[in-house]
């Protein structure tokens, strides 16, 4: 028992010692506008992500683009393991650590359509193994592929905000 103690205080040491990066649910007061912000987000690989739903008016979740989530064309490095949050109320919040190198599209389930997405780089693209975006589009809604940042953007600005306009 005092071994797995250890291990699980070991764990969430570093846990806690590894980078973390807020990406906030937003929404307007009224709920006809909703994004992540960042939209897009360049980050090492093992940074903790938290999801925070900032929005006072809506549910959201972050979901990885991939078949376990809801039979999803794969938008995520072939090695890496898909998220889904879960519906998060107001103020809620959900953590996920990316290690494998390459590009993770993710959604808002109930607001995709709307264009509720956005874009994580893990690493930089002469990395080993980092997997480039996904060309697939022909599971997303047109709102959603004009929202999505360029990566050499995301790699060159670092952090891309989503905003309300």
């Amino acid at each position: 028992m005092g071994g797995g103690l250890a291990a699980t205080l070991a764990t969430a040491r570093t846990l806690h010692s590894a980078p973390l990066e807020v990406i906030e649910m937003r929404g307007t007061p009224r709920g006809e506008r909703i994004w992540f912000s960042p939209v897009g987000l360049a980050v090492a690989p093992g940074t903790v992500l938290r999801f925070v739903n900032r929005d006072p008016v809506n549910s959201h979740t972050a979901t990885a683009y991939h078949p376990e989530n809801f039979d999803r064309k794969r938008r995520i490095p072939l090695k890496a393991s898909p998220w889904d949050s879960g519906f998060l109320l107001p103020e809620e919040s959900f953590e996920v650590v990316l290690d494998v190198p390459g590009v993770y599209d993710y959604h808002c389930i109930p607001h995709e359509m709307a264009g509720m997405v956005g874009r994580i780089v893990v690493g930089q693209p002469d990395t080993p193994g980092f997997e480039d975006a996904s060309s697939a589009s022909d599971d997303l809604p047109p709102g959603a592929l004009e929202v999505f940042p360029a990566v050499p953007d995301i790699l060159a600005r670092g952090r891309i905000e989503g905003d309300a306009g």
